[in-house]
C-alpha cells in the first residue's frame, strides 16, 4: 500500500514526517443528488440488440444454491422462469441433487449485463421471494441488493432482499440498517420519505434546501431492567467438602450393624409415628370447622344507665350529710329521720300558745 507523506520543517529546523490519515467509508457519504429529484446520476439507457449483433465471445455461468423447503414450489414455478430468461438468450437449469440453480450465456446473448441479472433472479428466488416479483429484475430500471445483517443481529437472520432503483435501494439500506442498531424506527424513516414525496410535487421548491420542512427525531434513552446477577462465590482452590453417603450415615447411627428384623421394626416404628402425627393433624383440621366463631361483643346500655344512677345517689348522699353536719352544730336532729325526709317539701307548722 502505498501512504502519501508529507515533510516540513519547524522553528528549530528539524524534518517531520507525518502520515497522512486514512479516510475509511468517504465513499458512504451522502452525495448531492440523492436527495435532489432534477440530478439523476443513475439512468440507464435501454439496451438495443444491434449494439450487440455477433453476440457473446465466452460463455459465462453463475449457480447458486436454494434451500431444501423451496424444492417444491421452484419445481412448479421453474417452466416460467425458463421462459421468462429465454427471451434474453440465457439458459437455466434446476439441479434437485445438488439443490442448485444455474443460469449461462448462450449464443443468442445479446445483453452482456442481462447474466448479472440472471444472476439476481436465481438470488432471489433462493431467498423465498415470489417469482412474478422476481422476474421484475430483468428490467433495466429494477434493481436488486443483498443486505446482510447477520454480524447486527442476535437472532437467526442473515440477509435482508430489497427491489428497486438505485436511488431507492439506498434508502432501504440506510432504514435497515438503522432499524437492526436501533439507531431510529423505521416508521420515521417512511414519514421522512412521505414529505419528501410531497415536497417533489411543488416545482417552487425544486431549486430549495428541504431540511428546513423535514422532521428531527431524537433518540430517547429508554431505561431497561436491570439483570439480576448472582454473586461470586469467592475462588478456593480447594473443593468443597464430600457429603457422607447413605451408607456412612448408617454407620454413624449404628443401623448399619443392625439385623434385618430389627432394621424393619425400625422403619415400621417411624411409619407409625409419621402416621400418628399426620392422623392428629388432620383431626384438628376437621375439629377447627366446628369451633364457633367469636362473636362481637354488644355494650350494655342497661348497666351504663346503673352506673350512673349509682353515681347520682353516691352525689345526693355526700350532698345531704354535708348539709346534715352544718345542722347539727346549731340543734340536735336525728340523722334517719333527716335523709328520710329530705326529699319531701318542708311543712310549717303553726305552734298554738297554750294559755
Amino acid at each position: 500500500m502505498n501512504f502519501a507523506m508529507e515533510e516540513h520543517e519547524d522553528n528549530n529546523g528539524g524534518d517531520i514526517s507525518q502520515k497522512a490519515k486514512k479516510h475509511e467509508g468517504k465513499h458512504d457519504k451522502p452525495k448531492p443528488w440523492d436527495d435532489d429529484p432534477n440530478i439523476d446520476r443513475w439512468t440507464i439507457e435501454t439496451f438495443d440488440p444491434s449494439w450487440n449483433e455477433s453476440g457473446m465471445l465466452e460463455l459465462s455461468s453463475f449457480s447458486t444454491l436454494f434451500p431444501q423447503y423451496r424444492e417444491r414450489y421452484l419445481q412448479e414455478v421453474w417452466p416460467t422462469v425458463k421462459s421468462a430468461l429465454k427471451e434474453f438468450g440465457v439458459s437455466c437449469e434446476l439441479n434437485l441433487v445438488e439443490g442448485s440453480m444455474t443460469v449461462s450465456t448462450t449464443r443468442k446473448t445479446r445483453d452482456p449485463y442481462i447474466i448479472i441479472k440472471a444472476r439476481e433472479l436465481i438470488r432471489l428466488l433462493s431467498r423465498s421471494v415470489p417469482v412474478h416479483q422476481a422476474i421484475k429484475v430483468l428490467d433495466d430500471e429494477v434493481q436488486c441488493d443483498i443486505i446482510k445483517i447477520g454480524n447486527l443481529v442476535r437472532s437467526k437472520g442473515n440477509t435482508v432482499a430489497a427491489m428497486g432503483s438505485f436511488k431507492g435501494l439506498k434508502q432501504v439500506r440506510r432504514i435497515v440498517e438503522d432499524c437492526i442498531l436501533n439507531k431510529m424506527h423505521p416508521v420515521y424513516h417512511i414519514k421522512v420519505l412521505m414529505m419528501k414525496k410531497e415536497l417533489e410535487k411543488d416545482p417552487a421548491l425544486a431549486n430549495e434546501n428541504w431540511d428546513r420542512f423535514l422532521p428531527k427525531f431524537k433518540k430517547k434513552n429508554v431505561q431497561q431492567k436491570k439483570l439480576q446477577t448472582k454473586d461470586k462465590k469467592p475462588y478456593t482452590p480447594f473443593p468443597p467438602p464430600q457429603q457422607p453417603s447413605k451408607i456412612d450415615e448408617q454407620l454413624e447411627s449404628g443401623e448399619f450393624f443392625m439385623s434385618q428384623k430389627k432394621k424393619s421394626a425400625k422403619t415400621w416404628q417411624e411409619k407409625q409415628e409419621k402416621q400418628t402425627q399426620k392422623t392428629a393433624e388432620n383431626k384438628r383440621k376437621r375439629e377447627a370447622a366446628f369451633i364457633p366463631p367469636q362473636e362481637p361483643r354488644k355494650q350494655d346500655t342497661k348497666s351504663e344507665d346503673g352506673d350512673k344512677d349509682v353515681a347520682a345517689m353516691a352525689m345526693s348522699l355526700k350532698k345531704k350529710a354535708k348539709e346534715f353536719g352544718k345542722q347539727k352544730l346549731g340543734e340536735n336532729v336525728n340523722a334517719e329521720v333527716y335523709i328520710a325526709t329530705a326529699g319531701e317539701p318542708s311543712k310549717k307548722k303553726s305552734k298554738r300558745r297554750e294559755t
